[in-house]
């Protein structure tokens, strides 16, 4: 008996060990093709080494590791060779990939030493994201990790971030977000209730309340209106994010992406919100955006990501949709939709603090599904754009938004990591398409970057 459970023991062995071998072969390696006319293939990772290649569009290599914002490939000769990470394009999976494989081959370290997949933890869908109750308990958590613009600065200036001014002409700026004055709300209140009394008199029963509700919804709201809306949805729907998926229980992680993304925040159009980030127990590869300034990224991408030039990156695409009030738009025109509806079916409610009331009574409808909503293509695609803007602002590569999209290539089209980004974002060859048309405009200067 003894020989056999040794036998047995030595087998079991020798299978570990050939399972091992077969996913490190698959982790030390991805395909991939020339991206551009031309690259050169240097020596070293920096613009200063030999040229020891040089590779035509289309030329198939083979990418063997990441280096801040290179590619190391191997050349035919056997020697190795590095190439930016936009001079080439990762190939889809295919099938899916091992989300530790790729952390593995492309340097990812943000979650060095924990466990990649976490068996139980269920996937972020609608169902999960309207059902979830909100957890004030993970909401103090998430507050106290919050960085000041100070701390954030400070850190800036350890790791020589520095700010630098640069042009981004669609960025939202404060007064021209879409808030009325209160001299065009209060004419356009009175067209609207003008219109009401002639159309829904009877249906409203003469409840002034009820109208002035909808003729408000109708009219628009003044800027400060607005802001108030943000501020109360945006710890209504992020309580319920965190009721689904809570914070990760590592505090270096939490510190590191505050510190982040308030340096990161501060060099955007609205600095003041009350910036909070977070990352959540998710095996899902994505990110959300609440409004009034609160971002949470599933484990599942951050540790997918290298370094903090790639963690700037997803957050900079997430504080885009902040500051352009993505999310917040949809929010209002469902908000305006619904509002009709109840008055006709007599539900309206009026009175105590409005902003807040709303809130509650959005979440309440549709608890956080708001963050699973697909977002006009445009959105997405400026977000990627200001995301890069951001990065060369805050001291970053603007490539890091690219490298992170190859990685989520490299996954594969069938991760089910990735079904909810596919469901919510365009394809990722169409965002990477339009950043490759773009060339970076105005950025190059800041690519030089590591």
């Amino acid at each position: 008996m003894h020989s056999t459970a040794l036998r047995l023991a030595a087998l079991l062995l020798m299978l570990a060990v050939s399972a091992g071998a077969s996913q490190s072969a698959f982790a030390a390696t991805m395909s991939a093709v020339v991206h551009k006319a031309s690259v050169d293939v240097r020596g070293a990772p920096d613009f200063k080494a030999p040229t020891v290649a040089t590779l035509k569009r289309n030329a198939a290599v083979t990418v063997a590791g990441q280096q801040g914002m290179w590619f190391r490939i191997e050349l035919p000769a056997g020697q190795p060779g590095f190439v930016r990470v936009n001079d080439v394009r990762v190939s889809h999976a295919g099938k899916q990939a091992s989300s530790s494989g790729v952390r593995a081959l492309f340097g990812g370290k943000a979650g060095k030493g924990r466990t990649t997949e976490t068996a139980g933890v269920r996937g972020l869908d609608e169902s999960t994201l309207r059902s979830a109750s909100y957890n004030a308990a993970q909401m103090a958590k998430l507050a106290s990790y919050q960085a000041t613009p100070e701390a954030a600065a400070r850190q800036a200036r350890s790791h020589g971030w520095s700010a630098t001014r640069v042009a981004f002409a669609s960025e939202a700026r404060p007064g021209e977000r879409g808030g009325s004055t209160q001299a065009q709300k209060r004419g356009a209140l009175s067209g609207a209730r003008g219109l009401l009394s002639q159309i829904g008199g009877g249906l409203l029963g003469g409840r002034a309340g009820d109208a002035m509700e909808v003729a408000d919804a109708a009219a628009g709201k003044s800027e400060d209106e607005l802001s108030a809306e943000e501020l109360a949805l945006g710890p209504e729907i992020t309580g319920r994010i965190l009721g689904a998926a809570p914070l990760v229980d590592d505090p270096d992680a939490q510190r590191r992406v505050n510190l982040i993304g308030r340096w990161m925040a501060s060099q955007t159009t609205r600095p003041e919100l009350p910036w909070s980030f977070g990352v959540i127990e998710s095996d899902d590869v994505n990110a959300f955006a609440a409004p009034g300034g609160y971002v949470l990224v599933t484990r599942g991408l951050y540790e997918l990501l290298a370094d903090d030039t790639e963690v700037a990156a997803v957050l900079g695409h997430e504080i885009s949709h902040v500051v352009q009030r993505d999310h917040y738009n949809v929010i209002r025109k469902q908000a305006i939709t619904e509002t009709a509806q109840d008055i006709a079916a007599g539900q309206i409610r009026v009175g105590g603090d409005i902003a807040v009331g709303m809130a509650k009574d959005y979440v309440r409808r549709h608890g956080a599904t708001v963050m699973l909503t697909r977002l006009d293509r445009d959105a997405e695609f400026q977000a990627d754009e200001a995301s890069e803007i951001y990065l060369a602002r805050s001291g970053f590569n603007p490539l890091g938004l690219y490298a992170v999209l190859q990685k989520m290539t490299a996954l594969g089209t069938q991760s089910p990591s990735l079904e909810q980004l596919y469901k919510t974002h365009p394809a990722l060859d169409d965002r990477l398409d339009r950043i490759d048309r773009r060339s970076l405009a105005g950025l190059q200067q800041y690519t030089q970057r590591n």
